[in-house]
């Protein structure tokens, strides 16, 4: 995790670069906080008949509170396993007055079934979380969903510290946020 006071867009190749250098975290999932949010996209289409590139291209989060590199970008291709993403995440979520924190995760899973799209990252060495997040989209029989799992503890002695106060709300902001940001995108196709 690296702190600025400036915005690291114009760096990114490089934070990208030092972040395909990490380890993922070390971590064992059954010791790890499993949370579960989902929300229902009003379609009538199935999941075979929308465009998940946007997912795909980790367009998950709105701008306000995160923007990303991903190394697939970087080499003009599909997302695959082993890519590394590096994030910088606006604290509080606007990117004039915030703090611009820096850190990555590695996509570990991409899902394929005829009932589930999406993929998992693996928390970075150096990441305020550790553990992995899982995005996918689901039909369940006639109804469409796009659901977050996490399992996740804090990543340092200061998210520790930090969590119940700050860490956990302000990743619950993120994930409905980010549940709203997918709904959108679906349903405007």
């Amino acid at each position: 995790m690296k702190i600025y006071q400036t915005d690291q867009k114009n760096k990114f190749k490089q934070h990208l670069d030092f972040l395909k250098t990490k380890k993922v975290m070390d971590y064992d999932k059954s010791r790890l906080t499993n949370k579960i949010s989902t929300i229902d996209i009003e379609t009538t289409k199935k999941l075979d008949q929308l465009n998940l590139d946007f997912l795909f291209d980790y367009q998950i989060f709105p701008d306000n509170i995160m923007i990303f590199n991903r190394e697939w970008t970087d080499q003009s291709r599909k997302m695959k396993i082993g890519d590394t993403i590096a994030q910088q995440v606006y604290i509080p979520p606007t990117r004039t007055f915030s703090q611009k924190i820096i850190f990555g995760v590695r996509v570990n899973e991409i899902i394929d079934q005829a009932d589930k799209k999406g993929f998992s990252y693996e928390t970075l060495e150096g990441h305020v979380e550790k553990g992995v997040s899982i995005f996918t989209v689901e039909q369940l029989d006639n109804k469409v969903i796009f659901k977050v799992q996490t399992y996740s503890t804090p990543g340092n002695v200061l998210t520790k510290l930090l969590g119940p106060v700050f860490s956990v709300p302000y990743q619950t902001f993120c994930t409905k946020t980010a549940l709203k940001n997918v709904k959108r995108q679906l349903e405007t196709q």
